[in-house]
């Protein structure tokens, strides 16, 4: 085979990409695999009667799944069981269709637009699809569908990654804590309760979110512990902090404004204060072929959440730490026989400290 017959081959790995994800989605959504969990060697006919479709139209989408191997099918009698998929555990499978059900809804179709979100620098699709203009951040508070798909997933996510996220750093007794872009409170919450009674700890966010959060602190028994600041990253933090969590967000932004908000970070610090970084991150070789960030985060990150930004590697965001007046302490990796072998994301813990 030739270097063009062989890329050829590899472009049609992408083209048949959104029919394979949509066909198997499908036997999800319309109960197929469902009814082969319930009852092993059920006919086309059978199953259509289950799920309420043709029998036909049942085999056909059916034909994807005996060639993976996630179904097997008697040729004598026509009668179909689960084969690879009878091995996999009921939350694993039920993780991997979170995110599945993440990327029909709240992707394929915003994805039709990421040429024009590129050029405009802003989700497009959105606006498109639901007449809003911002992003899938500031969409998911008014437009329930994108709520109903990011929603799931951000609970997964919360459930996954923070509590090693929060073992992977110490604060200081008695220190005042920043949570940066903490959204609800949820994150300031965690820290208090995972980090000492000692603390005082802050969400700072935009503004519109300061009831939602104070409510969350009084329903948690921490109006004394926890509060609130509003205010535009990009413009100012507040100062007289001792540590400072940026959790979940660095990726969402450009270079200048990382950079932007890494000296804001330095500068509301106070000597030798403490930055904390959460973020999903390339590998240093973005070749490695055992890696998935580049194949999701580009089009996810520009075409349906912020129109801007992207992943970087970790020696990059250290670069920029340190170009900020930072020296970087420890980057932390999640164990990998923690991570589970369908996730797609690559998160690192960057800590470092305030020089001068």
């Amino acid at each position: 085979m030739s270097n063009a017959e062989r890329v050829l081959a590899r472009m049609r790995e992408y083209m048949v990409g959104p029919t394979r994800f949509m066909n198997l989605f499908a036997c999800f959504e319309l109960g197929i695999v469902e009814a082969l969990r319930k009852e092993s060697g059920l006919t086309a006919a059978e199953l259509g009667a289950t799920v309420g479709a043709k029998p036909d139209a049942v085999e056909q989408l059916l034909y994807l799944l005996v060639k993976e191997g996630f179904v097997a099918q008697d040729e004598a009698t026509g009668r179909y069981t689960l084969a690879a998929l009878a091995d996999v555990a009921d939350a694993d499978l039920q993780r991997a269709l979170t995110f599945m059900g993440m990327v029909r809804t709240g992707m394929l179709r915003q994805l039709y637009y990421l040429p024009e979100s590129v050029r405009t620098g802003s989700v497009v699709g959105l606006k498109e699809l639901y007449g809003f203009e911002g992003t899938m951040f500031e969409a998911a508070a008014t437009v329930a569908e994108v709520r109903g798909a990011w929603g799931p997933l951000a609970r997964n996510e919360t459930a996954s990654v923070y509590p090693w996220f929060f073992g992977s750093f110490d604060v200081p007794a008695g220190a005042r804590v920043l949570d940066v872009q903490g959204g609800n409170g949820l994150g300031a919450i965690m820290t208090y309760q995972s980090k000492g009674p000692d603390l005082r700890v802050t969400t700072f966010d935009r503004p519109f979110l300061e009831a939602e959060c104070l409510r969350n602190f009084e329903e948690q028994g921490l109006s004394e512990h926890c509060s609130f600041a509003g205010g535009d990253i990009l413009e100012s933090l507040p100062t007289g902090y001792d540590v400072m969590l940026l959790k979940h967000f660095v990726d969402m932004y450009d270079k200048d404004d990382v950079r932007t908000i890494f000296g804001n970070a330095h500068r509301a610090l106070e000597p030798g204060g403490r930055i904390v970084v959460l973020a999903p991150v390339y590998p240093e070789d973005v070749a490695d072929p055992g890696d998935y960030q580049a194949d999701f985060f580009p089009a996810y990150i520009l075409g349906c959440v912020m129109g801007r930004g992207g992943l970087q590697k970790a020696s990059t965001y250290r670069r920029w730490l340190e170009e900020s007046g930072f020296e970087v302490t420890g980057v932390t990796a999640k164990d990998p026989a923690d991570i589970p072998a369908d996730a797609i994301i690559n998160r690192v813990v960057i800590s470092a400290v305030k020089r001068g």
